[in-house]
């Protein structure tokens, strides 16, 4: 796995904690857990978030794509 997918993993989970328990955005844990529809949703707005993070990051620090 390189570098960019690492780190996307750990920022998405950083990400996905903090909304999983943030009662204003997860208010309800679905019946079908992580494979519910709610929880899919979380998980692809999480990636796509940290996915941006990076990007944006690069951009700004042109040093910092290594």
């Amino acid at each position: 796995m390189d570098s960019k997918t690492n780190d996307v993993k750990q920022i998405a989970s950083q990400l996905l904690a903090g909304m999983l328990a943030n009662p204003h955005i997860y208010t309800t844990i679905s019946d079908e857990g992580h494979q519910g529809q709610i929880e899919q949703k979380l998980i692809l707005m999480a990636v796509e978030m940290a996915e941006d993070l990076i990007d944006k990051a690069q951009s700004r620090h042109p040093l910092a794509n290594d």
